[in-house]
């Protein structure tokens, strides 16, 4: 089936430009020229260098930080830009979702900025999304307009199952994970353990300011004791709860001790901790970017550019995606 729009054009906020280009590399077409500027009074500037009239634009950028509010504003306003200069069709291509976790009002008196950030999208010009692993799936409805989230996941077992292992035992790091945590572990051939935490009201004490704080226990579901323990997770921030689950395998007998992770955040101090951690190895994807300081000899980084130059082809030529949530398709993908 052909498209309907006459050529494809691919742009890249400064999000995560080495995977834009990767994807431009898959695709055989040229990374658009854009231009992004920063002025001395913090305004953001971006300025499209070649024609997009009528043309299928894509719009590629990680909400990544440092400098995340910036990263929106370039999503934004480069989407302002498509729109205003007469493109065909616009699509915003944003590999990670920032602000995953402000997806409800969980206490009283606080904003959705999951939702704020989808109507952001949309008033900017944006006519269809595509993201990668939510960290609530909720958020696909906050948008109005068509949106596809594609897995990482299957990268992920395909690394661990060709490792070819015996006695391995998938760990989800929280409850509310555990149902993704089983179809992976369903995925590898492994079993599933959990690890739950909860606070313990009648050890509670009062802090210095006289309030009342529960100290928190964690307990895991499932037996680890000499077994290869992989905990997989959606993203990894600061490290503090893989971390403790970490310590937890340890100290119930695991073997080993792996870990991965579609987003690798790695905010604050998370890379020192987690390089001075008992993992064994950390696996990740490149939604995100990391800079040479932020890798080392225990960090393996797999790509998701063939998954997401696919499934844009797909959208450019007006073939359906379904058939990309397949296993096999996905086995299918270098």
């Amino acid at each position: 089936m052909g498209s309907r729009f006459d050529e494809m054009r691919i742009f890249s906020g400064n999000g995560n430009r080495a995977l834009s280009e990767l994807i431009c590399d898959r695709l055989n077409v040229p990374l658009g020229d854009a231009t992004i500027v920063k002025f001395s009074n913090e305004n953001i500037f971006a300025k499209l260098n070649e024609s997009v009239r009528e043309k299928d634009v894509f719009v590629v950028q990680s909400l990544s930080t440092p400098n995340l509010s910036d990263r929106i504003m370039e999503l934004l306003i480069l989407l302002d830009a498509c729109r205003r200069a007469s493109a065909g069709r616009v699509t915003a291509v944003i590999p990670y979702y920032a602000y995953g976790r402000t997806d409800k009002k969980d206490q009283p008196r606080v904003p959705i900025t999951a939702r704020l950030l989808a109507d952001m999208i949309q008033a900017a010009g944006a006519q269809q999304v595509l993201t990668i692993d939510l960290h609530a799936g909720q958020i696909q409805g906050f948008f109005n307009i068509p949106m596809d989230e594609l897995t990482a996941m299957h990268l992920l077992v395909r690394y661990w199952s060709e490792k070819g292992w015996d006695n391995v035992i998938v760990v989800s790091p929280d409850v509310g994970f555990a149902k993704r945590g089983r179809n992976f572990a369903e995925a590898i051939g492994a079993p599933l353990a959990i690890a739950e935490k909860r606070r313990v009201q009648h050890l509670a004490s009062r802090d210095n300011n006289g309030n009342y704080s529960s100290p928190e226990i964690m307990n895991l579901i499932g037996d680890v004791v000499g077994k290869r323990c992989i905990i997989v997770d959606d993203e990894i921030a600061t490290g503090g709860s893989i971390l403790e689950v970490v310590d937890l395998l340890n100290r119930e007998g695991a073997s080993e001790v792996y870990a991965c992770c579609v987003h690798p955040v790695f905010a604050a101090n998370a890379v020192q901790r987690l390089r001075q951690s008992g993992l064994r190895e950390l696996v990740t994807t490149d939604t995100l970017p990391l800079t040479p300081e932020q890798r080392w000899p225990g960090l393996t980084v797999l790509s998701v550019s063939a998954m997401l130059a696919e499934v844009i082809q797909r959208i450019h030529s007006g073939v359906s995606v379904d058939t990309i949530f397949s296993q096999r398709h996905y086995a299918a993908l270098g």
